[in-house]
């Protein structure tokens, strides 16, 4: 597959390029700063560019088989960023022959109980709050999105952070997943290996879907 990656030198963006790489597969790095990103590879494209401005990507990841955007609002500081690249990507990809789209989101919208989400717990962390607001309006932003292309919109566990890759792992939907002890966890390596299962299979089309041990 051909695979045009959006936020390719963040810790978890890096990873998936990392396993995109590793499966054997063709990537377009879409980054603003390309000397934050020291890899080189014969697969890897590496082209300047800002999500929010279109004509700097567009032909760069045109005829690409498949997108991910691995966004966050914390380099800028704005938490209307991340809802707003994933309005200009689902608008933009189609016309450009992308078929399947991964948005990396986060774990904040998941549910714990009916109508409870796990940012609405009073020992969520305050300095958190915006990118979660943001991150769950990002997936709005997809569920009410008319464009045609199949998205996923993939939350990680409730925590992720470095550590094995195992290669196992669980997929949930709205609820927040955890294993026999309540903890909801998965390992940066696995959440890439539970993406790109996603991308290839395109077995989770048009939902939210949740990662965890």
């Amino acid at each position: 597959m051909h695979i045009a990656l959006f936020g390719a030198t963040g810790h978890i963006g890096h990873a998936i390029l990392d396993e995109a790489l590793a499966r054997g597969h063709e990537v377009t790095a879409v980054v603003r700063d390309p000397a934050r990103l020291d890899l080189r590879h014969d697969r890897l494209k590496l082209v300047t560019g800002d999500v929010a401005q279109p004509e700097t990507w567009q032909e760069a990841v045109r005829g690409s088989t498949a997108a991910i955007a691995s966004l966050s609002a914390r380099r800028d500081s704005n938490p209307n960023t991340p809802p707003a690249n994933a309005r200009i990507l689902l608008d933009r990809l189609p016309a450009l022959g992308v078929q399947r789209f991964a948005w990396v989101g986060g774990a904040g919208s998941l549910e714990t109980a009916p109508g409870v989400r796990v940012i609405d717990n009073r020992n969520f962390p305050a300095a958190w709050k915006p990118e979660a607001e943001a991150q769950s309006q990002a997936r709005e932003g997809c569920r009410a999105s008319t464009a045609s292309i199949d998205w996923t919109y993939i939350s990680p566990a409730a925590l992720i952070e470095d550590g094995k890759r195992t290669g196992h792992y669980r997929i949930g939907g709205d609820q927040l997943v955890t294993d026999a002890a309540g903890v909801s966890r998965i390992s940066v390596a696995d959440y890439a290996i539970a993406l790109l299962d996603r991308i290839e299979k395109g077995d989770a089309p048009r939902r939210r879907i949740t990662v965890a041990y």
